[in-house]
């Protein structure tokens, strides 16, 4: 628990209000030491999360402490003290989290010390594990892939016989799309649809049974229509 003076002055108290208002717009918060590390690297820290939509800050850690402590974060003590700067996120922490470490390689005095993630604490170990998964920007990147993927083998599948039928004398009319656009086209419906829906779920029997019907009708109608063989004919008494 932060130590508090009995009446804090009025730029201290303002300073302390500010943090809590910018703390207050985020969820997350990972706090590293910035010790040994130049005014450019700092900046280049900062433009990095930012492309995360995450912001870097410096800040007072008494001033920290007293803020977190009001929004009810507390047991953060070990993770204020030193020279301290707090990544802010509002979501996909462990992507900040991960291009935190990766700076590392540029920036080797670079100390993630923990973080509060999802209202829980993280140690060192924690939040750099925590990196290594996977945000939801990657796994939809990954699901657009694998729905591509056909997609493209499909489109090459196409153009194969357009091309074959135009080399046959037999070209598609002008009004027909490529094949390949036909295809892209359908493979960015269907990953705006994934985005935002789940995977439909197919429904294979009842495809089966709609699909045997007209074979039922077509047997009944050709039994229908069929003359008696001589066989079945009446014989003369």
């Amino acid at each position: 628990m932060a130590v508090r003076a009995k009446k804090l002055q009025p730029a201290k108290t303002a300073a302390i209000e500010e943090a809590k208002k910018i703390f207050s717009e985020y969820n997350d918060f990972i706090f590293a030491d910035y010790r040994g590390m130049t005014v450019e690297q700092i900046t280049n820290l900062r433009k990095k999360l930012r492309d995360q939509s995450a912001l870097l800050k410096v800040v007072k850690n008494n001033f920290a402490r007293i803020a977190f402590e009001d929004m009810k974060i507390d047991n953060i003590a070990d993770y204020l003290k030193g020279p301290t700067v707090v990544a802010m996120v509002k979501e996909d922490s462990n992507e900040v989290a991960k291009v935190m470490f990766e700076f590392k390689k540029d920036a080797p005095t670079l100390n993630v010390k923990g973080a509060f993630v999802d209202k829980e604490l993280y140690d060192a170990a924690q939040i750099e594990a925590f990196s290594k998964i996977p945000g939801k920007k990657t796994l939809i990147a990954m699901l657009m892939s694998a729905i591509n993927g056909p997609a493209r083998q499909l489109a090459a599948t196409l153009q194969a016989y357009v091309d074959k039928k135009a080399a046959e004398g037999d070209a598609p009319s002008a009004e027909a799309k490529p094949a390949d656009a036909l295809a892209e086209t359908a493979a960015t419906s269907v990953a705006q649809q994934a985005e935002s829906t789940p995977v439909a779920e197919t429904k294979p029997a009842e495809t089966a049974s709609t699909a045997e019907a007209p074979k039922a009708d077509a047997d009944a109608s050709s039994a229908e229509s069929t003359p008696p063989s001589a066989a079945d004919a009446p014989s003369a008494s």
